[in-house]
This record gives C-alpha cells, sequence and structure tokens, in this order.
C-alpha cells in the first residue's frame, strides 16, 4: 500500500485559503498550520507573494483583503461567469405541485382540506417552501377547535407562473374538480 505524501507547506495554506469561509488572516494561518510546520511572519508572506505570482495568470487570484486573504476569480472573469450565477429555477416534486394546485383551485383552504381532497398528507415543508417564496399566505383562520390556517394563493404566485388572475387558471372538468391534473402539468412547463 502507498503511503501518503506529506503536504508542502505552500500547499496546507493554499489549502486552508480555499476551504476558508472567510478571508485568512496571517495569525489565523500559521496557527492553523502549527501542528504540521513550523513558518515565521516573514516565510507566511513570501509564501503569499509566491502564490500570488503563480495565480496571477489563472481564473482564480489570492487577494488580500483588510481581514485576510483569500482566493476570488480574477475581475476581468464577472461578466462571463454572471451566467453562473443567475437563479436556476428549483425542480418541484408532483405532490408539491399538486398541493400547490390545490390551493389555488380551492382557496381559501385549509391543510386538512388539502389532504381530503388529495387523499394523503400534506407535507408541512411543502407549504413552508410556498410561504417563504411568497406564493401562498394565511388569510384567515377557520372557525374550528384547533383554528387551523387558511391559505390562499398570493400576486407573487400569479406573477411567477405568468397569470393575470386567478381565471387565467386552466378550466377544470367535472371529473377533474377534485384533482390537480390542469394547474399541475401547467406548473411543469412553467418550470
Amino acid at each position: 500500500m502507498k503511503q501518503a505524501q506529506q503536504p508542502s507547506v505552500k500547499q496546507l495554506v493554499e489549502a486552508f485559503i480555499f476551504t476558508a469561509k472567510t478571508p485568512l488572516s496571517c495569525d489565523e494561518l500559521i496557527d492553523l498550520i502549527a501542528s504540521h510546520s513550523t513558518l515565521s511572519q516573514q516565510e507566511l508572506h513570501a509564501l503569499l507573494l509566491e502564490i500570488e505570482e503563480e495565480f496571477k495568470d489563472r481564473g482564480v487570484a489570492l487577494v488580500k483583503l483588510a481581514s485576510g486573504y483569500r482566493f476570488q476569480t480574477q475581475p476581468h472573469l464577472a461578466p462571463i461567469l454572471k451566467s453562473l450565477h443567475q437563479k436556476q429555477q428549483p425542480k418541484f416534486s408532483k405532490a408539491f405541485l399538486e398541493t400547490l394546485a390545490l390551493i389555488a383551485y380551492h382557496q381559501p383552504v385549509t391543510r386538512a382540506d388539502m389532504e381530503n381532497l388529495r387523499g394523503v398528507a400534506v407535507n408541512y415543508s411543502f407549504l413552508q417552501t410556498m410561504l417563504e417564496r411568497k406564493w401562498i399566505q394565511v388569510v384567515a383562520y377557520k372557525d374550528v377547535p384547533g383554528r387551523p390556517a387558511l391559505y390562499a394563493t398570493t400576486t407573487e404566485f400569479l406573477n411567477y407562473f405568468g397569470l393575470n388572475s386567478l381565471d387565467a387558471l386552466p378550466k377544470l372538468n367535472n371529473e377533474q374538480e377534485h384533482q390537480a391534473q390542469p394547474l399541475t402539468s401547467t406548473l411543469y412547463k412553467e418550470l
């Protein structure tokens, strides 16, 4: 079996800076390296200058900030990288979309109402996600024991799915009245 190669001090410095969530100061770097090697402030500064020089023509650069060092992309690459960081549309499950469709078609509706219509339990995290995205809101509380929340869609829901009003939802026929198929397939197309 091959024995693991000991990392160089330079590799350790690069790895610590690369994996840190915040910039690392020289003191922090020396503390992190201490269990593997002794390094003076002067030696660390020389090593950091060497790393800066090696990375100057690459896609990332070692930069010194007020709070320490970090790797970041080269500034001239920002316009190209911008498309990578545009919000990607999340994929939602069929159950999630059915729950959303039930709210849209039967609002205001309680969680128990949705469960009765779907025939299965409604995942609470679905409702949380919809509330966080501002697609639904609690519009009132039903006047029954436990006072369950009544959910309804919002303007954000309409905007996100390109609807002018709830009247623009696909029409249900009698068979589909308790199902969410028309809107579910519409939502899949939108996402």
